[in-house]
């Protein structure tokens, strides 16, 4: 990493009406480092990425880059600057291949009356490209077809597709990968960053800053409150929770449930998809959470939605009061009492082109109308109130879903819960890309949940689990370990997950 500052913004502001969103900060990136960019939802980082990447314009303010002023305003500007930027979720045509997906837009075409695509002509751009950055990947493959890693690979290859790219922008590229998957795109981080190319890196995952970044800088309240090497940070025993939240975070899970034996809700006997998961029994009880942690590919996801009537069990029997119910649908699984939060929540939780208060009440229209008509007034007064509940920032019900960052979309998906009023809450992976203060807010409304509903929660996250649950549950490889122990501890629950056995 070279120590000369190739990047260089001063005193950027920001003004979004009365709020302030960036208050005269300073940021500086190196070339041939990688700088991780933190900060709890709202605390300015997505701003300042998108005056940097020209979709916004700065009210105040110098951007420097390599020596020279770039006054930037335009997402034209800021590539012809060589700014290039890999958003959280990229998106990619599936039926296109791998060299198809990067030079999108710039195909060459064969002269003639319908002027054809040149494939060979791109095959050949994405050989050279690979020159340039050699990765071991099959870009000849639909994307489809291919792992996440890849797909963020190809989404990374897009943005450097054009020969003056210097600085990277990379949104939470983790967020959607396997731990195993980390390490390949961590693999190619470390050689763009051989090559000289500076790379910005945002992440709400805190263990990764010392594993891949060079430096931290840590925004709160738009501002930037400290910037440390990891080398430093470490020596130093620096708290990056305690700088992002300004406040000693300790043990951000809410405390155990002091309830046993409460009312019985939910109940699973034999339950089985046999090309996904083994037969499982749970029980789901009032006054606890009940945990449920696996890998990728344990069969956690296809439990979920075998739960909510996505998918039909093989075999095994759901009771909810005592009572044995089937789902014909989610529809039905709804209208029985049953909620699921997603592991995807823009896919499957979220309509993104919607504003908060349809996406709110779309899990309760019996409640949200009357006599077939919607009711404005009163769904709009319960949605302000639910997004006090949840502290939804900005708490702008008109806003489209997609204007929101991850943990405020995340905690609409929650409030879309509490509006439905179910008896079995089901929490998926609940706090992917979701920084570190809005997953204690959810946390402690998981908790809050609980006391009227039984609430499961099924995550790879070892920690999380571990951290929320009262009673959890070990899935290895489609293999329910039995319900453990209320102190199992976090070595013995991965171990579980991983090698389907307590640690002796």
């Amino acid at each position: 990493m070279s120590g000369e500052s190739f990047l260089a913004m001063r005193g950027i502001t920001k003004r979004f009406g009365d709020v302030l969103a960036l208050d005269n900060i300073d940021f500086d990136l190196a070339k041939g480092e990688i700088h991780a960019l933190l900060g709890v939802n709202g605390a300015g980082k997505s701003t300042l990425i998108k005056i940097l990447s020209g979709v916004y314009s700065k009210d105040a303010g110098s951007i420097i880059i390599n020596g020279e002023d770039y006054p930037l305003g335009s997402p034209r500007a800021a590539i012809d600057a060589g700014i290039a930027v890999v958003q959280q979720h990229p998106e990619l045509v599936d039926d296109l291949s791998g060299a198809e997906n990067i030079f999108l837009g710039q195909e060459a075409t064969r002269t003639g009356l319908f002027s054809p695509v040149d494939h060979e002509d791109i095959r050949r751009q994405a050989a050279r490209l690979l020159d340039r950055f050699p990765i071991e990947i099959d870009l000849d493959q639909p994307v489809a077809k291919m792992p996440a890693v890849d797909r963020e690979i190809v989404a990374i290859l897009h943005a450097l597709r054009l020969e003056n790219a210097r600085i990277l922008i990379l949104d939470e590229p983790t967020s959607t990968l396997t731990e195993r998957e980390k390490v390949s795109l961590f693999s190619m981080m470390e050689a763009l960053k051989a090559q000289g190319l500076a790379i910005i890196y945002i992440t709400h995952h805190l263990d990764e800053v010392s594993e891949i970044a060079d430096r931290f800088t840590v925004f709160r309240g738009g501002r930037n409150v400290a910037s440390y090497t990891t080398e430093n940070a470490r020596e130093q025993n620096i708290s990056i929770p305690n700088l992002m939240l300004d406040a000693v975070a300790g043990n951000f899970f809410p405390p155990y449930s002091e309830r046993v034996n409460g009312e019985v809700v939910l109940e699973a006997y034999g339950l089985a998809r046999h090309s996904d998961f083994e037969a499982i029994d749970l029980v789901a009880r009032k006054g606890e959470i009940l945990g449920i942690f696996g890998l990728a590919g344990s069969g956690i996801d296809e439990l979920s939605k075998t739960l909510f009537g996505v998918l039909k069990p093989d075999e095994g029997e759901i009771r909810l009061y005592g009572q044995p119910v089937q789902f014909r649908s989610p529809a039905d699984a709804l209208k029985k009492g049953f909620f699921l939060v997603p592991g995807d929540r823009r896919a499957e939780g979220l309509s993104m082109e919607e504003d908060v208060v349809f996406n709110t009440t779309l899990a309760n229209l019996s409640r949200a109308s009357l006599g077939g008509l919607l009711r404005f007034g009163l769904n709009r007064r319960e949605t302000h109130a639910l997004a006090e509940r949840v502290d939804l920032q900005p708490p702008k019900l008109n806003r489209p879903l997609r204007g929101y960052s991850g943990g405020n979309q995340q905690k609409v998906v929650v409030a879309k819960g509490l509006y439905s009023k179910a008896s079995v809450y089901i929490f998926v992976e609940p706090t992917v890309g979701v920084d570190i203060g809005a997953r204690a807010k959810i946390y402690d409304l998981m908790r809050e949940l609980s006391e009227n509903a039984a609430v499961i929660v099924m995550s790879s996250d070892c920690d999380e689990v571990h951290g929320v649950a009262d009673r959890t549950i070990a899935f290895c490889r489609g293999e329910p370990i039995g319900v453990l122990a209320r102190n199992v501890s976090r070595d013995n629950l991965f171990h579980a997950g991983l090698m389907g056995g307590i640690q002796q």
